[in-house]
């Protein structure tokens, strides 16, 4: 079952790629040697595209999987990454993209005209997105070169602090509400989104930063891989006072596949059922309604279901949804119209102080 295409909020195939985990070429992405995402595995899954995330890695990789299989955890933040050391990372990112672009896998979408237009087509729809804004200077040069080469939706952190605000630890159980807000330069960032018209998303975003955006920003709220506190209490995820927040802006949250945030232990094991995914999306309707929830993988980036593994799989979820009970309606609205309509009104209708 590929259809409807699923148009997804968010993965993490841009840094496999620049790590050289997997190959651009012929025998890596395009020809089916990916992780979770290629475009053989697209096609049997009804990959549609979605947010290619630019993320800027840590100096030292460390593997907290086994960390996370415990019953309570805390991890310990990284520390900020400076300017100099993460804008080569992200031109780095942002050319992958490019050169897959010119290579014809995918289409870098400035519109929803060209996300409609590759949904209609088969060509794999991708939005740049920048997880964590390091690689921003104050004075927002990268962001208008980047804008320009087609960055579309950001967000201000990746849980580690930056120079804009400071994200969320990796700590089960626990509440979002970790530390202080958006600084200055961050909010001087959300208003120049806002006349951009770029998304600012909220996932990884610490609670004092999530209600600075909701009071300053013109957009819908938009939280593009994060689930619901109330079933998995993990920092990571959003209480039902922030989802109701989301809600009243008309904004949208893109359910994550990442076990940790789905499992009521919030153990990152892969023998996760899918009801697991099928609560948090009742609840995420309950709390949002219907138009403003959709999906938001984190495929390669994090630990997903092992009965969905790769896009290939994502058959498995639309089967999971139709024995649910839901329509034909309804699962268009998640797999991809909530997403335009959301963008649609981000993109299309900037800040009206745009300009100021």
């Amino acid at each position: 079952m590929t259809d409807p295409l699923i148009f997804d909020g968010h993965n993490d195939l841009l840094l496999r790629l620049h790590n050289r985990d997997i190959s651009p070429g012929v025998d890596g992405f395009q020809g089916g040697g990916g992780r979770h995402i290629d475009l053989v595995k697209a096609r049997k899954g009804g990959f549609g595209g979605g947010f290619f995330a630019i993320y800027v890695p840590d100096a030292v990789d460390i593997d907290s999987h086994d960390e996370m299989m415990a019953t309570a955890y805390d991890l310990p933040l990284p520390e900020e990454v400076s300017w100099p050391d993460a804008a080569p990372v992200s031109l780095s990112q942002a050319a992958i993209l490019l050169q897959l672009e010119r290579d014809g896998a995918l289409k870098i979408c400035r519109s929803t005209n060209d996300i409609r237009s590759c949904l209609a087509t088969g060509l794999i729809a991708a939005v740049m997105h920048m997880e964590g804004a390091e690689a921003i200077d104050p004075e927002f040069h990268m962001l208008d070169v980047l804008y320009q080469a087609g960055l579309r939706s950001l967000g201000p952190v990746w849980s580690r602090p930056t120079q804009f605000g400071h994200g969320v630890p990796f700590r089960f159980p626990g509440l979002p509400d970790t530390g202080p807000g958006l600084t200055a330069d961050g909010k001087r960032l959300v208003q120049r989104c806002n006349q951009l018209g770029v998304m600012i998303d909220l996932s990884h975003l610490n609670e004092a930063g999530f209600w600075d955006v909701a009071e300053l920003s013109d957009a819908p709220l938009v939280a593009t891989h994060s689930n619901a506190h109330a079933l998995t209490p993990h920092s990571r995820n959003l209480t039902d006072r922030q989802l109701h927040a989301i809600r009243d802006s008309d904004g949208m949250v893109g359910l994550n596949f990442a076990v940790a945030f789905l499992r009521e232990d919030g153990r990152m094991d892969a023998d996760t059922p899918i009801d697991c995914m099928l609560h948090h999306i009742d609840h995420l309707i309950t709390q949002l309604g219907e138009d403003r929830v959709g999906f938001g993988s984190d495929f390669d980036g994090a630990t997903v279901p092992k009965d969905i593994e790769t896009v290939a799989g994502l058959p498995t979820l639309r089967t999971a949804l139709r024995r649910h009970g839901f329509n034909d309606a309804l699962m268009k609205k998640l797999c991809h119209d909530n997403w335009l309509r959301v963008l649609d009104a981000t993109w299309q209708n900037p800040a009206k102080n745009a300009g100021k």
